[in-house]
């Protein structure tokens, strides 16, 4: 690989959105609005707010931005955005306000760059979660969002969206399911005055709270029937483990069936997103319920020390810049107690190495079927570079990122820190 090759340019000061391209966002926008009958609820002043002031959205679908940008209205807003967002568009999102970030690295460069929004009296827009829900619910938070607000010195706004997942759910994003609506709420947390007065484990506790969300709860608290026959389809790609048999990536899915091919449990998912055994017992009904039960599982190996993904053979991808994907070669990635270890050869016999220990990573990003063609693959980030590594052969990256999460939980209680429920 080129090592002279250009890296992506994080310096760059975030633009405003420029004149010509805001009816060109609004008419992209719009038919969300008409399509998805999304009823909002506004709370504390939230409706009519001007920035600057901080926005921290949930993030389940692609659906989650024509929300945010349609509420904020005349707000000029800059967003935070993974680096393969801009792949191929890099100008393009640029000049509609977006701000480059790799997930799940400490980076001053960020913190300059909101600094920069707030500055220009605009709204910075941050998806906390750093990555779309895996079934549905909240993921981890970092602790630093407390410090984030502080910095900034302005309004805490939240938007909390409802039927996303169910509508695109992250494990299959071939086809959406028909929602017939959405909800959301959107929230002034706390005002600047309030921002100035509490303290950081204040704030970062009414995050959390505001940040709790359950998409098949509401799909079953409000009756939302989805009828499409090919509902399940992927969903054993967040459920991997038989809770009857106990066996590992032995699931799979088809229509509306997910089943355990190692025991032949079959589970009908029903129109209300609830899972109802076929043969045998249901075991958990509800799909959130299974994929904790899975964690709290990843946590008892983590506990007892045992926890290994083995040596696995991988095709890695690096991403460099927003041109194109780099084919860095085939490799080996062990991830277990001692974190992430990858190694790879380029085709000039060099060999290339990432190492991320559980102390500097807390959660990880990982890709389901990534770009409809690659498979499964979990991308690790440096400031200067991404890789997307896909494992061959028996592993799931589902178990990968709950691991990572629970390897990191062990060694902050090693470190005796207070942790908050839901933040890291």
């Amino acid at each position: 690989m080129n090592k002279e090759i250009k890296r992506f340019d994080m310096n760059k000061p975030p633009k405003k959105t420029k004149w010509f391209f805001k009816p060109i966002i609004k008419l992209i926008c719009s038919p969300a609005f008409k399509k998805y009958k999304p009823e909002i609820t506004y709370v504390n002043g939230a409706e009519n707010l001007k920035g600057p002031f901080l926005l921290l959205c949930n993030h389940n679908a692609f659906l989650d931005f024509k929300i945010a940008s349609s509420l904020l209205k005349k707000n000029d807003a800059n967003y935070v955005v993974a680096i393969d967002g801009f792949i191929g568009r890099e100008w393009l999102l640029r000049n509609v306000g977006c701000i480059c970030k790799r997930k799940f690295t400490d980076d001053i460069t960020l913190i300059r760059q909101l600094t920069r929004t707030i500055a220009m009296g605009n709204v910075a827009v941050i998806y906390p979660e750093a990555r779309y829900s895996l079934c549905g619910t909240t993921a981890v938070l970092p602790r630093s969002l407390g410090k984030l607000v502080k910095l900034l010195k302005v309004p805490l706004v939240t938007l909390i969206c409802h039927g996303h997942h169910i509508n695109s759910p992250f494990w299959d994003t071939s086809h959406e399911r028909g929602i017939a609506h959405t909800s959301a709420e959107y929230t002034q947390l706390f005002t600047k005055e309030e921002v100035e007065k509490l303290s950081v484990d204040e704030i970062n506790k009414g995050i959390v709270q505001a940040f709790q969300y359950d998409d098949f709860t509401w799909q079953k608290e409000n009756n939302i029937s989805i009828t499409d026959e090919n509902r399940a389809n992927g969903l054993h790609r967040v459920l991997y483990k038989c809770p009857c048999c106990k066996t590992e990536n032995k699931m799979g899915s088809q229509g509306t069936k997910l089943f355990c091919t190692a025991c032949s449990h079959e589970w009908e998912m029903t129109e209300l997103g609830e899972l109802k055994a076929i043969n045998g017992e249901t075991v958990f009904s509800h799909i959130p319920d299974w994929y904790e039960w899975e964690r709290s599982e990843v946590a008892n190996e983590v506990e007892e020390g045992t926890y290994s993904s083995g040596e696995l053979t991988a095709s890695v991808d690096s991403l460099p810049n927003a041109k194109k994907f780099i084919h860095l070669g085939i490799g080996k990635l062990i991830h277990d107690m001692n974190g992430f270890r990858v190694a790879v050869t380029d085709k000039d016999g060099d060999i290339h190495e990432m190492v991320k220990e559980p102390a500097s990573l807390y959660s990880s990003h990982i890709e389901y079927q990534y770009l409809f063609k690659h498979g499964d693959c979990v991308d690790l980030n440096t400031l200067t570079d991404t890789w997307y590594i896909y494992p061959e052969g028996d592993f799931s990256v589902t178990k990968m990122a709950l691991a990572t999460e629970e390897l990191h939980r062990k060694f902050l209680r090693s470190k005796g820190r207070t942790l908050i429920p839901g933040m890291f």
